[in-house]
């Protein structure tokens, strides 16, 4: 049946399910509690969540506002069917999409993650994917997040050869971009068929050669497309922040560990480190795909998986420990800007999208694809270094 716009099914009352899921619920909290302490942990998970809305949340509104206001103006002035008419011959034969998502690309490289469904919410953009090539933004967006920031940072440390293993490591990212899409794509056709194309907001077709424009003066047009893509900007925000506080808490609770001291205090961003132990533990597998030279350098794209500026903080460490090379900052550029902490966004920008059901392939793609990038950095510095 239907109800609030979705469909529903219906279960038993009371089943086994029940039973499994309160089983590791307990589970979970049992054990992060008797490490950390049952007050401390309760206090951490709210002074956490509460510092990633207020730096994390609001920074990705104000991006996402930023970027549906230029998102609207290049919508309304024609850019968008420019730019898919000229870099769709690159684009469709290494990624499969249109060659509009190029602006996906630029936007979330100079941004974060979620800038990409700026665009995924424009009728002039939206016209020219079809559904299973939508639902595959999410992972193409995250694979360049930050890139900018990551990239100046890792060109900045003091380590021979920085900048060129910085480049490398973007090259890494391209590389590991599309894996994740290739793989996601195959998902998506699958699961949408190939034949569907997005609707657009009114429901109406737009002739091939034609482009929707608002009414009025050229002076009307650009304040209306600028405001009306900052709007979709705000509700865009507004809709990956459950994903963000409720993912990425976990995460950088299993991520990192105890306060300064070695104590739990409740403080924001302490955790119990089990992510990375389990990293470790698999040293003798990642060490000879990725180069690295220290057993700590496992932690950064442990910790790239909930969030890649935490990652690139950790790298500056290592550096002045002397535990991170060339070669590794290479690495750390490819998975930090593959990756971009997608455990926290990718659920949050699924939803956004209305393609919740596909979340589960979307991360698994983009796993794969972020450990390709990864390798992909290693071997070619290997090559060029």
């Amino acid at each position: 049946m239907k109800a609030n716009g979705e469909f529903v099914r219906f279960k038993k009352e009371i089943g086994k399910e029940a039973f499994i899921f309160l089983f590791f619920f307990l589970a979970f909290f049992v054990g992060i509690g008797s490490v950390m302490g049952c007050t401390e942990m309760f206090k951490t998970m709210m002074l956490t969540g509460y510092q990633l809305l207020t730096s994390v949340c609001f920074y990705l509104m104000a991006v996402s506002v930023l970027a549906g206001g230029a998102a609207g103006l290049l919508s309304e002035f024609g850019v968008i069917s420019l730019i898919n008419r000229v870099l769709r011959p690159i684009i469709y034969p290494l990624y499969g999409l249109p060659g509009s998502s190029a602006l996906g690309i630029m936007n979330c490289y100079l941004s974060d993650n979620p800038a990409i469904l700026a665009f995924a919410q424009d009728d002039n953009f939206k016209r020219y994917f079809k559904k299973y090539q939508m639902a595959a933004l999410t992972n193409l967006g995250t694979a360049f997040g930050m890139g900018l920031i990551i990239t100046t940072t890792m060109m900045s440390l003091s380590v021979e050869g920085a900048m060129k293993a910085a480049l490398i490591g973007n090259f890494g990212a391209v590389i590991g971009s599309v894996v994740s899409v290739r793989l996601m794509l195959r998902k998506t056709k699958a699961h949408y068929g190939i034949e569907t194309m997005m609707p657009t907001s009114g429901g109406e077709t737009i002739p091939g050669d034609m482009r929707v424009v608002r009414e009025g003066s050229v002076g009307s047009r650009f304040i209306q497309s600028m405001l009306h893509g900052g709007k979709s900007g705000v509700d865009m925000g507004i809709s990956i922040i459950p994903g963000v506080l409720l993912i990425c808490t976990i995460v950088l609770m299993l991520t990192n560990g105890p306060g300064p001291n070695g104590a739990y205090t409740g403080a924001a961003g302490e955790g119990i480190g089990l992510l990375p132990l389990i990293g470790s533990k698999l040293r003798f597998l990642l060490d000879p795909l990725f180069g690295f030279q220290s057993p700590e350098a496992i932690a950064v794209p442990i910790t790239a998986l909930g969030s890649s500026g935490a990652a690139i903080g950790m790298v500056g460490d290592l550096v002045k420990k002397g535990a991170a090379t060339s070669n590794d900052l290479a690495v750390f550029t490819a998975i930090c800007m593959c990756w971009s902490g997608y455990l926290s966004t990718h659920i949050a920008m699924m939803d956004a999208l209305d393609m919740k059901e596909m979340t589960g392939s979307a991360i698994l793609s983009h796993t794969i694809g972020g450990l390709c990038a990864g390798v992909a950095a290693h071997l070619i510095w290997t090559l060029l270094g």
